[in-house]
Parts: C-alpha cells; structure tokens; sequence
C-alpha cells in the first residue's frame, strides 16, 4: 500500500509565535503606564473645555471680531486679542532670536570642549538657572537692565532705524521712549528660556553615535569638523524641537513681562518703542479687577494661548519624531 504524500501546502513553514510570560507585576505596571499616559489627554481636555466654557460667553458677545479688535473695553463691548497676541509672538521671537545661539553654543562647548571635571558643574549651573522664579528675572530687568539697556536702544533707533523701520522709535528721543518696550521684554524672557533649550540640545548632542565620531576623526577631521558633519546634522531635529518648546515657554510667560512692560493695546510693530502686551501679562494685570464678561473675555484670550501653545509643542514632538536624534532617543 502507498502512503499519501502531505498536500505542498501543508509543507509550507509557518511561524511560530513566540511569547514571553507576562507576570501579575507586569500587567500591574503596564495598566499604571497606559493610565498615566491617558491622563495627560484627560487633563489637556478638560483645561480646554474648563477656557471653552468661561470664555464662550465673551466669544458670543464678539464673534470673530474677538481676533481682529485691539480696543479691550468690556464695558462697551468692545474688546480682543488683535494687539496682545501679535505683542506677544514678537516679544517670544525677539527672545528666540536672542537665546537661540547662546544656548547651542553652550550645548556645543558643555557636550564637546567643556574638560570632564567641569561638565557636571555647568550642567548643574544651567539646571540652576531653569529653576530661578519668573519674578526675580523680572525684577532684574525691571531695576538692573532696564536703566542700563536704553542707551542700546537709542542708538539702535537713530542708527539702524531708517534700514530697519521696525527699530525707529516714534515717540521722541527722551529716555521713557526705549523703557517697557517689546525688546527689553524679549531680552528678559531670552534668558528663562536659554536653559530649556540648551539642557534640551546638550541632551541631543551627548547621543551622537560614537561610530560616526570616530570615523570622522579617522578621516582627518578636526574637532569643530566632526561636530559641524556629526553632531550638529544628528541633533538638527532635536535642536528645532528644543526650540519651539522654547518659544511655547517665552509665548505663556506672564510675570517677568507683566513687570517690565507698559500696557498698551495696539499693535505698533516697533520693538524698541514704549508699551507692548501680551495674552498672559493681559491676563495677569486684568484678572483682579473684572466683573463677569471681563473675566469671560480673559478665560478666551487663555484660550487661545492654551491653543497656540499647544500646537507649537505638537509641531515640535512631530519633528523630533522624525529626526534621527529623536528616533535614537525614542529608542
């Protein structure tokens, strides 16, 4: 009698699925994971429909005129965010501008030339200077900087005013024409979040494969060689996430900006002339004071804030995603 060959398809190799034991423990501290990360969705949510429920009365008064009016009079209804939130991105971006290379060159010198023994100590230093209240950068600017950074402004004004129209100051040439100014503002938030980028850009540049270092030593390169083809190319994506985080951090500063500027609502433009605001030094100054729609019309201006913020900190958890830097520390 023949035997009966197997069908090819029962031939054929199959997986085989290979799974490890999963302890009461794991399941434990998986379920405390997922829940963790549940929760800050949850939070997020409920602060945006906290600001969406007290600001939509503001909102319903307004309508859309709410983001094009820069006159702030509740008692005629008359009020919006069309000068504060143009104030404020230009005081986070005079900021960036500024702490932007100070801070990569500190990352650059803490992760690449600082000798070993002095690393800790900076890092330590820059981790101190994140953990400095808001109000006393404030009060420094306010009392220290301000007096001594007009003289600055003045001849930026008379000298690169008529190049740069948004440097010319209009109000005359006499000292309270370069004091409360967006500039002075940015200066002062420039340096609360020069610490955010640089422990953000050192961390990322520490993670630059070691492989690709050699190798570019090996090739003939200098040091300021690998750091410029490695190092810098690795954290690229990193670097722009440090800074956005940065700009979302100078966008929702509230103390330090409400001390040093002059309320003022309209948009000017010019950044070394008296009188700036922003959402949150809006929200800061007003919040004492309001009745019932006031306070409603403050909870939407947060939210927008809360918004905009939000949207940065995403764009940038996108692009750290999609760098090299970001997929190695993911990792």
């Amino acid at each position: 009698m023949t035997a009966t060959l197997p069908a090819p398809a029962d031939l054929e190799d199959r997986p085989r699925r290979i799974s490890a034991p999963v302890s009461r423990g794991d399941r434990v501290f998986r379920i405390l994971l997922t829940a963790a990360g549940l929760s800050v969705f949850l939070i997020m949510g409920l602060i945006a429909f906290f600001l969406l429920l007290r600001g939509g009365q503001a909102l319903r008064v307004t309508g859309w005129s709410f983001f094009t009016e820069q006159r702030w009079n509740t008692a005629a209804y008359q009020f919006g965010i069309a000068a504060v939130l143009p104030n404020g991105v230009l005081i986070a971006v005079v900021a960036l501008l500024i702490a932007v290379p100070v801070a990569l060159c500190a990352a650059v010198f803490i992760s690449e030339y600082a000798p070993v023994r002095a690393r800790k100590a900076l890092i330590a230093v820059v981790d101190l200077m994140a953990a400095i209240p808001s109000i006393v950068y404030g009060l420094w600017g306010l009392f220290f900087l301000q007096p001594r950074i007009i003289g600055l402004s003045r001849w930026a004004s008379n000298h690169l005013g008529d190049t740069l129209p948004f440097l010319k100051v209009r109000t005359g040439d006499v000292g309270a024409s370069y004091t409360s100014s967006t500039f002075i503002a940015g200066v002062v938030v420039s340096l609360m979040i020069i610490p955010i980028v640089t422990a953000l850009s050192r961390e990322v540049f520490s993670q630059a494969p070691q492989g690709e270092r050699e190798g570019a030593y090996a090739l003939g390169s200098t040091r300021w060689g690998m750091v410029r083809t490695v190092v810098l190319p690795f954290g690229k994506g990193g670097v722009i996430g440090a800074v956005m985080l940065g700009f979302g951090r100078a966008m929702g500063e509230t103390i330090a900006v409400a001390l040093i500027i002059s309320p003022a609502f309209v948009f000017k433009g010019h950044l070394l002339e008296n009188g700036a605001n922003s959402i949150s030094a809006l929200i800061a100054l007003r919040f004492g004071e309001s009745d019932e729609l006031s306070l409603s019309a403050l909870m939407a201006a947060g939210l927008v804030l809360f918004a905009l913020t939000l949207l940065v900190n995403v764009v940038a958890g996108v692009i750290i995603n999609r760098s090299r830097s970001g997929a190695a520390t993911s990792d």
